[in-house]
């Protein structure tokens, strides 16, 4: 992965050059579109050019590069490449603390996501810093992680006894708590496990299952966010980063917020209003053909039990896992932004 790469030819001249940097980057899922729309034209097109052509990125996926999911930040720690980014929940059995960026039930808004991610930033870096050796650059989301089943589902409780794919431990641990059976599927098994009867359900955002096909393999919708909104972080290793200069530095960390980070936050709202019709034909679908999924309402009885069996059960549960000083600096942070106290 890392060679040496040509160097883009300026088009503008900078008030102060920048040193000429080489940028090997792994990005997320290349056929969703929080790649396709954000990710790819931030590190191909916008970087490059802000920098006058002294920043040179080569950029792939990590299912490209058929990376093992866990296996991404601690390769970038290591310095195989430059930059990586993904679901921050892929990481979680090397930092367990790492679960509370992204709890579920707790923002069902993107300006509640971001805000609640935005409080959790401090306690992220000081993990990618120790965990990974890396400095996080960006924090940008999927749409929220709704429930897909090929299975007749009515309501919440009708996920009791079913094999229900999660989409990261926190929500892995919800959903045993409400009577299901959490599967470990990657994301792309996922369409053959539903069809086969691997699992009866499965957790995603709206829009990467439609992306992905997951409504020719499945019949109901469930718009619960019982998987969050699936943080993806972006982060450089660290011994990189600290070998750029302050102006690149600087120049960076301005333009993947400006050119990445706030699009991809100022979409994620309507994006799940639009993936939910374009999934069940309810309403304009403005990314393609509509489907035909069930949209199963979701009560205020199935809010307020998910909700309570998270902040009851799920949530002590991880403070214990995490250990040392992490529900209280939870509390101080995200749970202050979202009005949630781990007692």
């Amino acid at each position: 992965m890392k060679k040496t790469l040509s160097i883009l030819a300026a088009s503008t001249a900078l008030a102060t050059p920048l040193a000429a940097e080489d940028l090997s980057v792994v990005g997320s899922w290349s056929s969703l579109p929080l790649h396709n729309q954000y990710e790819a034209p931030f590190w191909n097109k916008i970087l490059p050019e802000a920098s006058g052509g002294e920043i040179a990125v080569e950029l792939t996926t990590h299912n490209q590069m058929s990376l093992g999911l866990g296996d991404i930040y601690p390769l970038l720690g290591q310095g195989v490449y430059d930059v990586a980014m993904t679901v921050a929940d892929y990481a979680v059995a090397d930092a367990p603390e790492l679960e509370g960026l992204d709890v579920p039930l707790l923002a069902l808004s993107a300006d509640e996501a971001r805000a609640m991610v935005d409080a959790a930033r401090p306690m992220v870096a000081d993990i990618y810093r120790d965990r990974f050796n890396s400095h996080v650059l960006a924090i940008a989301p999927y749409p929220p992680q709704v429930v897909f089943c090929n299975h007749e589902i009515n309501n919440l409780a009708d996920l009791e006894g079913l094999k229900v794919r999660a989409s990261g431990r926190m929500t892995a641990k919800l959903l045993e708590a409400l009577g299901a059976e959490g599967v470990n599927v990657s994301f792309s098994e996922v369409p053959g496990a539903l069809q086969n009867g691997v699992v009866d359900c499965a957790v995603t955002g709206a829009g990467s299952g439609y992306s992905a096909g997951w409504w020719e393999v499945s019949t109901h919708l469930l718009p619960i966010p019982l998987g969050g909104w699936d943080s993806v972080v972006t982060a450089i290793n660290l011994d990189k980063w600290n070998s750029l200069g302050a102006d690149t530095q600087a120049l960076i960390t301005t333009q993947i917020a400006e050119g990445f980070e706030d699009p991809a936050w100022a979409s994620a709202q309507d994006a799940l209003v639009n993936d939910i019709a374009c999934l069940t034909g309810n309403g304009e679908c403005p990314s393609g053909e509509q489907r035909a999924m069930k949209l199963v309402a979701v009560s205020d009885a199935d809010f307020d039990r998910a909700r309570t069996i998270l902040t009851t059960e799920v949530l002590p549960e991880w403070a214990e896992r995490a250990g040392g000083d992490w529900a209280e600096r939870w509390n101080d942070t995200v749970g202050k932004a979202v009005g949630v106290t781990i007692e």
